[in-house]
C-alpha cells in the first residue's frame, strides 16, 4: 500500500485494499439510458434479452442512472429478502491465493478461510442433532438389498414402513429419527454400517444380474435358432413340392406314345432329393422300356433279347455289331442267303435234330475256317440250343466236329469291322472262323452270333459265363 493513496478494509474473508484514485468515477455508472434503448431496440433477441431497462420510454427516464454502489445495495436488499421468503442452503467458497492464479494453494489464507467462515463450527453443530438426512425413496433405492422385506421390491404399506423394517433388521432403529418425508440418522456410523452391507451383496448381484441375462441371451439365441431350423425346414419342404409339382408338369406327356417321354429333361433336384431322384429315374427308364417292349410283337421278342444281351457285351469293344438291320440267325435255312444248298441243310438239320434231340436252331451260316497252319476252307456253323456244330458245305453238309454248348467258355473278337470269330471250348482247340456275309455283301453277323450265344448262356442259368475280349484292332 502507498500512504496517501490506498487503503484497506478488514473483512472476515481477507483483507481488501482499494486506491483513491478514480474511486468515485468507478461508482459512477456512465451507461445512460439512451444506449440502453439503442439495444434493447436491436432486431437481436439475444441484445434484447441482455438490456430489458430499454423498453422504458424516454420520457418516463429522466434521471441520470444509479451508480454502481446504489446498484449494489438494491441487489442486495433483494437478495435478503429472495432469503427470508425461502429455506436457504449455504455454499462457502474458499479462495485458493491471493493473485487469482490457477494451481496455487496457499494454506495459511484457506486456513483464515475456514476459521472465519464458522465451517468447522457449522459441522460440529451438524453432528450434534442429525448429520444426515435422505428421502425415503432415495434411502430405500440404495440399500434395499440389504433386507429380506425390501429386496427386490417390498409389500410393505409405503416406503416408511419399508425402512423401517430395514433398519429394524440391522439393529439401527435406535440411532435414527422418522420425520414425513425424510429419515434422519444421527451418526455417521449408521450410514458405514449400511454402506459396508450394501458393498458385501453388490458382486453377489451383479452375479446374478449376468446370470439372468446370460439365460436371456441364451434362449434369445435359442429362440432366433429354433426359427432359422423351422425356416429352414419350410423351405426345404417349399423346394421339395415344387420340385415334385415340376416333375409332375414334365411328366404329364410321358405316356403319350412313340417315344414315352424320351426327350424330357430332368430338372435339377435339391440336395435332399438327388437318391430320390435317381431311384426315379431308374423307375421311369424301366417304365419306358416296358412300355416300348410291350408294344413289340412276340414273333420280334427273342430277335430283341438277343440284341439286347449283345449290346451288353460288345456295347464298349465294338462299334459296328448290326443292332440297326433285322436278324435272321438261320442263314442257312433261307432261300435268299442259301439259294442252292438250303434243301440239303433242311435234310441234314432234320437228321441231326433226330439224333441229338435239341429244340431250336439259334444261329448258322457259312463261315470260314482257319486252321493252326493258317490255312482256310469253307465251312458251316450251326449253333442249337444244345450243341455247336462245325458242317462241310462242299459234302452236303457233314457233320465234322460236334461241341456241347455247355463246354463253350467263351468268344472272342475284334474292335474292327471284320467278321472274325474265335469260339473257345473247354478241353478242346479253339474255333477261328470268320463268318461270311454274302448277302448283303456288308452284312454283320458277329453281333448276331454274340447276342444268340450270350441269350443262351443267361437262360441257360449255371452254364459258365460268356466274355468276349478284344485281341486285336
Amino acid at each position: 500500500m502507498e500512504f496517501g493513496r490506498d487503503f484497506r478494509i478488514k473483512h472476515y474473508a481477507g483483507d481488501v485494499t482499494y486506491s483513491v484514485e478514480g474511486f468515485i468515477d468507478k461508482n459512477r455508472d456512465h451507461l445512460f439510458q439512451d444506449f440502453k434503448r439503442l439495444m434493447y431496440n436491436s432486431s437481436d433477441p439475444t441484445l434484447r434479452a441482455m438490456w430489458p431497462d430499454g423498453r422504458q420510454d424516454i420520457t418516463e427516464v429522466t434521471k441520470r442512472p444509479l451508480t454502481a454502489g446504489t446498484l449494489f445495495k438494491n441487489s442486495m436488499v433483494a437478495l435478503v429478502e429472495n432469503l427470508a421468503c425461502k429455506e436457504p442452503f449455504y455454499v462457502r467458497c474458499i479462495k485458493p491465493n491471493e493473485d487469482k492464479v490457477a494451481a496455487r494453494l496457499d494454506e495459511d489464507h484457506c486456513r483464515h478461510q475456514v476459521a472465519y467462515l464458522g465451517l468447522l463450527e457449522n459441522v460440529r453443530v451438524r453432528r450434534a442433532g442429525f448429520a444426515s438426512r435422505q428421502p425415503y425413496p432415495r434411502f430405500l433405492l440404495r440399500y434395499k438389498m440389504t433386507c429380506e422385506y425390501t429386496w427386490p421390491n417390498h409389500l410393505l404399506g409405503s416406503d416408511r414402513a419399508a425402512v423401517s423394517a430395514l433398519l429394524e433388521q440391522h439393529g439401527l432403529q435406535g440411532d435414527v429419527a422418522f420425520g414425513h418425508t425424510k429419515l434422519f440418522i444421527r451418526s455417521p456410523q449408521t450410514l458405514v454400517t449400511l454402506e459396508q452391507s450394501r458393498a458385501r451383496l453388490i458382486p453377489i448381484i451383479v452375479l446374478l444380474l449376468q446370470k439372468a441375462w446370460r439365460g436371456t441371451l441364451a434362449r434369445r439365441h435359442c429362440r432366433q435358432l429354433r426359427a432359422v431350423y423351422t425356416i429352414m425346414r419350410w423351405f426345404r419342404r417349399h423346394k421339395v413340392r415344387a420340385h415334385l409339382a415340376e416333375l409332375q408338369r414334365r411328366f404329364q406327356a410321358a405316356r403319350q406314345p412313340p417315344l414315352y417321354g424320351r426327350d424330357l429333361v430332368w430338372p435339377p433336384p435339391p440336395a435332399v432329393l438327388q437318391p430320390f431322384q435317381d431311384t426315379c429315374q431308374a423307375l421311369f427308364c424301366r417304365w419306358r422300356a416296358r412300355q416300348l417292349v410291350k408294344n413289340i410283337p412276340p414273333s420280334d421278342m427273342a430277335q430283341i433279347k438277343a440284341k439286347v444281351a449283345a449290346m451288353g457285351v460288345l456295347q464298349e469293344l465294338r462299334q459296328d455289331w448290326g443292332c440297326r438291320r433285322a436278324w435272321v440267325r438261320d442263314y442257312l435255312s433261307s432261300a435268299t442267303d442259301n439259294p442252292t444248298a438250303s434243301g440239303l441243310f433242311a435234310e441234314r438239320l432234320k437228321a441231326l435234330r433226330e439224333k441229338d434231340n435239341f429244340g431250336a436252331v439259334l444261329f448258322s451260316s457259312h463261315v470260314r475256317k482257319v486252321n493252326r497252319f493258317s490255312k482256310s476252307r469253307d465251312r458251316a456253323l450251326l449253333l442249337t440250343d444244345r450243341h455247336l456244330y462245325k458242317l462241310d458245305p462242299g459234302r452236303q453238309y457233314r457233320v465234322m466236329r460236334a461241341v456241347p454248348l455247355e463246354a463253350v467258355t467263351g468268344l472272342s473278337v475284334t474292335s474292327g469291322r471284320d467278321q472274325l470269330v474265335v469260339l473257345h471250348a473247354r478241353g478242346q482247340d479253339d474255333l477261328v472262323v470268320c463268318l461270311h456275309r454274302s448277302r448283303p455283301p456288308l452284312d454283320n453277323r458277329v453281333g448276331e452270333l454274340v447276342g444268340v450265344l450270350a441269350r443262351d448262356q443267361v437262360s441257360c442259368g449255371p452254364a459258365p459265363p460268356l466274355t468276349a475280349p478284344c485281341p486285336g484292332p
